[in-house]
């Protein structure tokens, strides 16, 4: 027998809020710095990186296709070599759903967090999400995560049907 998923409310992303899981990329608040001659504002550390030793800090470019609503949690993933961090590149709300736990994800700690189109998130290591949702047909991410040697992705799947929460739009 499976058990009824657990509805998700949709949080709203703040820095309080996503402390536990990492950072919120925004400009909101950041240090900014007017260089090239005044022609570009810098908005300085938005994150920082954190990659093992044996890796490299990489920026890619990820282009999302939306998954169909309501939507199934069935499975969470966390990268234990470097962190990861994920940045719209159009001013669309996205959503991010995060947990905690140790060897697996503890299903009552799953949360799904509304982003705007001008707010991203670095996952630090180790830390269980979901692989990016779009709200939008199509949205496209600039992503920088850990290339090198050794395993970087760990995935929990709940079940082949099993999904201890859904979110509804």
């Amino acid at each position: 027998m499976t058990a009824t998923p657990r509805p998700l409310s949709i949080e709203p992303l703040t820095k309080k809020a996503f402390a536990a899981y990492g950072d919120v990329i925004e400009t909101l608040g950041a240090e900014r710095r007017l260089i090239n001659e005044g022609t570009t504002e810098r908005f300085h550390a938005l994150a920082r990186a954190d990659v093992d030793g044996s890796g490299s800090a990489i920026l890619s470019l990820f282009h999302v296709s939306r998954r169909p609503f309501p939507f199934h949690v069935r499975m969470l993933e966390r990268h234990p070599l470097g962190s990861q961090a994920f940045y719209p590149l159009t001013d669309y709300e996205w959503l991010v759903v995060t947990g905690s736990g140790v060897d697996q994800p503890d299903p009552a700690s799953i949360r799904c967090f509304r982003a705007s189109g001008r707010q991203g998130v670095i996952y630090v290591r180790n830390v269980w999400h979901h692989p990016v949702l779009v709200l939008e047909p199509s949205q496209d991410f600039l992503v920088m995560d850990r290339d090198g040697p050794g395993l970087n992705l760990q995935e929990h799947w709940f079940g082949a049907t099993a999904s201890p929460c859904i979110i509804a739009l």
